[in-house]
């Protein structure tokens, strides 16, 4: 039973490091690129959600393009660094390690695209709308986002799911 109730604790801890490291990866590159454009404002914090406000009116379009872009952009470099890298996380002796490394593989390889396929439209556009502004077509960006979300879900069944499962295989009550 305790078992039981360490490994619960670990899978909730591991999903609220996988969203707290996504926040951290992604609007993080947005609040680099604010600064360095000189257009930063402050973080908002929205229920479960951060924002980082910028004063638009001082960035030209291709800067609100490339400011909106780079979250998404941010997000998926670190997620195929952890795919790149789950070999060698799943060698450390720690389980909560090994679950960090596999919630926020899959956080970070699923959000972005599921979000510019999706979601986006949910939230007054978000980031789309600054990606636009590169002269893409809304639903360009949309059809390559859903290949990405497709080919991260790919990446998830056939090696992320089987690489995580070995680690654990013995270790954990089934």
């Amino acid at each position: 039973m305790k078992e039981r109730i360490t490994t619960n604790s670990r899978k909730w801890l591991s999903v609220l490091a996988a969203v707290l490291l996504y926040y951290i990866v992604h609007e993080g590159a947005h609040l680099i690129v604010a600064l360095c454009y000189g257009v930063f404002d402050r973080v908002n914090f929205m229920g479960i959600g951060v924002q980082i406000a910028t004063y638009s009116e001082r960035m030209s379009d291709m800067q609100t393009a490339v400011f909106c872009a780079v979250g998404s952009i941010a997000s998926l470099i670190a997620a195929y660094v952890l795919v790149w890298a789950a070999k060698f996380i799943n060698k450390s002796g720690s389980k909560i390690l090994k679950a960090m490394g596999y919630y926020t593989t899959i956080a970070l390889l699923v959000l972005d695209p599921l979000y510019l396929t999706v979601l986006y439209r949910f939230v007054g556009g978000g980031d789309m709308n600054g990606i636009v502004l590169f002269g893409v077509p809304e639903v360009a960006v949309e059809v390559i986002f859903g290949v990405i979300c497709v080919l991260n879900i790919f990446i998830i069944i056939k090696y992320i799911y089987p690489v995580y499962k070995k680690a654990f295989s013995g270790s954990e009550e089934k």
